[in-house]
C-alpha cells in the first residue's frame, strides 16, 4: 500500500510529532501483539483532513486526491508500531486527536481515537507554527466522542529536545 509508511508528513509543516503505539491483547494478560496492523490519520497543523474538500478557517481547500498524515505500520516483535508525523490541528467540535485502526490477519479488531494532553495542546497552539489558528475551545472532557473513553485513549506526549516536538507513547488493547 502506498499508505505503509513511518513518515507521514508529506512536505506537511509542523512541529515534529514522533508516534509510538503498543499493541496489546486483553486475552493473553496483556501480552504484545506482534504484526498486527495499525493504520493512523489526522488533519494537518490548520484542521484539514487528505481525502476530502474541508472548510475551516483558511477557507475551503481541495484535499480529495492528497494523501498526508496518514500512514499504517505493522507492530513489531514488541507489539510497537511507529510513525513520524506532525503535531495535528483541530477543527471545529472537536479536540486535537489521532484515529486509529488496528487489524490481525487483515480483520479489523478495533476503531478507536489517540487524545492529547491539554496542557500540550495549549503550548502547541501558543507557537508560532500553529499559534495563527488560535486555541481549541473545545476540551476532551467536552468531546462528544473522546470523554467516555478518556482513560482509554489519552496518549503519554512529551516534549523531544532533538527535534524540537514532541513524542506520544500510547497503548491500544485488543481482543484476539
Amino acid at each position: 500500500s502506498s499508505v505503509q509508511r513511518i513518515d507521514i508528513t508529506n512536505g506537511k509543516t509542523g512541529l515534529p510529532l514522533n508516534i509510538s503505539v503498543t499493541v496489546k491483547n486483553v486475552k493473553t494478560n496483556c501480552t504484545v501483539v506482534s504484526n498486527a496492523r495499525v493504520d493512523i490519520w489526522h488533519c494537518d497543523k490548520d484542521g484539514y483532513y487528505f481525502g476530502y474538500v474541508n472548510s475551516g478557517y483558511l477557507g475551503n481547500q481541495d484535499n480529495s486526491s492528497a494523501v498526508f498524515c496518514r500512514g499504517l505500520q505493522y507492530t513489531d516483535e514488541n507489539g510497537v508500531a511507529k510513525f513520524l508525523s506532525i503535531y495535528p490541528g483541530w477543527y471545529n467540535g472537536r479536540v486535537t486527536h489521532i484515529h486509529a485502526q488496528v487489524y490481525v490477519n487483515n480483520t479489523l479488531k478495533l476503531t478507536t481515537q489517540i487524545a492529547f494532553p491539554e496542557d500540550i495542546n495549549t503550548a502547541v497552539y501558543n507557537t508560532s507554527l500553529y499559534s495563527a489558528h488560535g486555541q481549541n475551545s473545545t476540551k476532551n472532557t467536552s468531546d462528544n466522542i473522546i470523554r467516555d473513553s478518556l482513560d482509554n485513549e489519552l496518549a503519554i506526549v512529551t516534549p523531544n529536545t532533538t527535534t524540537g516536538g514532541y513524542d506520544l507513547v500510547h497503548t491500544i488493547y485488543i481482543s484476539v
